[in-house]
């Protein structure tokens, strides 16, 4: 695109010769030679980063203030640059052929989106959107950097609150839109849980007719999304049009099932542990059945895909011992489906340490639920940086775990803030 062209299709005002640039980045540590520079006003001033951007590479940048760069470089001057960033990815959607792909839900998204790039691949060039860019910064920058010849271009779509979702969708204009599930994430800031249905929903609201929803049909809160699109509907899940059946999991608790489809039927045998992974892998082959793609090329795919980190990673230690690494994020719903992981796994001991779930509208009823399960089953809790939990917790749950063997399986899992990747390389490091 050339700077002239951008600064049209944004209102900005062109500062500098022009230039042509391909793709653009917020971060100097990431920013590719070629690329547009944008100075994200936020903890930190972006301005302050021109430089750097410069050196490594950029060929121009976006500006709201006064900056010393501007006599020597080619700039776009905009009112504020966050939003020009999302009014540029909306000219980039409008002049690309490729289908858009919207993907959202209290868990399982960022899984669920990379298996579905996974799938799609398998027939179509497909681009989606790196870990989880899922906000206004990192859904434009994921439009804007998607080769020319992208074909499938899938986006993750976080909420934060009300009308975050319908914002993305201005931008991505999606074509296909796939909820995972509605739980209790987030709900602080929506108001409880039928807030956070009424939140995923605009994805489903904002599909055109021609265009398909896809739903969990296990979930009765998402199934209720077929009554607001004038989109297709296509259900996956243990019911519905895309079938788990025969789900079997094996030591590791990998899931192995098959998927009975409108195109076929077809047995899958997932390299990520979690039986709620066999949801995450339905829905994606329920993508890709809808863009054409042949339902067994695209159980192939997702066989071997592997999911964005930090979801689900299983390592084992020198002493034998299994540590689940799925400390990203984490909610009441998804710990849910972590602890039945732990579970399904063979193992004589079963230890969970767990950190903060951030954001919850009833935080003490919500750790106190993930408590009880887990004693409920016979698994110790080991709390850390929270006593919502119930428990004592403690500054080094690496002591409190004490010697680990064969036989010992650890689940490390909390909200992101928490860090608790931290103890996981502790744990695979001694």
């Amino acid at each position: 695109m050339l700077a002239s062209q951008a600064a049209v299709g944004i209102g900005g005002r062109l500062l500098g010769p022009d230039v042509e640039f391909d793709g653009a980045s917020y971060d100097t540590r990431s920013l590719l030679p070629g690329q547009l520079f944008v100075p994200i006003v936020a903890e930190r001033n972006g301005h302050e980063f021109i430089g750097d951007a410069y050196a490594a590479g950029a060929a121009l940048h976006l500006t709201s203030e006064p900056d010393d760069f501007r006599r020597d470089h080619t700039s776009i001057e905009v009112a504020d640059t966050a939003t020009a960033l999302m009014v540029l990815a909306g000219h980039a959607r409008r002049i690309t052929t490729a289908r858009i792909v919207g993907v959202t839900g209290s868990v399982g998204k960022t899984s669920t989106k990379d298996l579905i790039a996974a799938a799609c691949s398998a027939a179509l060039r497909t681009t989606a959107n790196e870990r989880s860019f899922n906000n206004e910064q990192g859904l434009p920058i994921t439009i804007l950097n998607a080769p020319s010849d992208t074909e499938v271009l899938v986006l993750e779509m976080g909420m934060r609150g009300f009308g975050q979702i319908s914002s993305l969708c201005e931008v991505a204009r999606p074509e296909i839109g796939v909820v995972t599930a509605v739980g209790h994430s987030h709900t602080e800031l929506v108001g409880g849980i039928d807030g956070v249905q009424r939140a995923k929903r605009e994805l489903i609201e904002a599909l055109p007719r021609s265009g398909t929803a896809v739903l969990n049909a296990d979930d009765d809160r998402v199934a209720a999304m077929a009554g607001h699109t004038r989109a297709t509907v296509v259900t996956f899940g243990h019911t519905g049009e895309v079938r788990i059946v025969d789900l079997q999991l094996d030591a590791l608790a990998r899931p192995r099932f098959t998927l009975e489809t409108p195109w076929g039927r077809v047995r899958v045998a997932l390299a990520v542990s979690g039986q709620h992974m066999a949801m995450n892998a339905a829905a994606a082959i329920a993508v890709a059945g809808s863009l054409g793609v042949p339902v067994d090329a695209a159980a192939d795919a997702v066989a071997g895909a592997a999911i964005s980190g930090m979801r689900m990673e299983v390592a084992e230690l020198a002493s034998g011992a299994i540590v689940i690494n799925d400390a990203y994020n984490a909610n009441p719903t998804s710990m849910a489906a972590a602890l039945d992981a732990l579970l399904a796994m063979n193992g004589e001991r079963r230890f969970a340490v767990l950190g903060l779930m951030a954001e919850l509208a009833d935080p003490g009823e919500g750790h106190r639920d993930v408590a009880r399960r887990a004693e409920g089953h016979g698994i110790q809790l080991i709390a850390t940086g929270t006593n919502l939990y119930g428990v004592q917790p403690t500054e080094d749950p690496v002591s409190a775990l004490g010697d680990l063997g064969e036989g010992d399986v650890v689940l490390v899992k909390a909200s992101r803030s928490a860090g608790l990747e931290r103890v996981v390389a502790q744990l695979v490091g001694g």
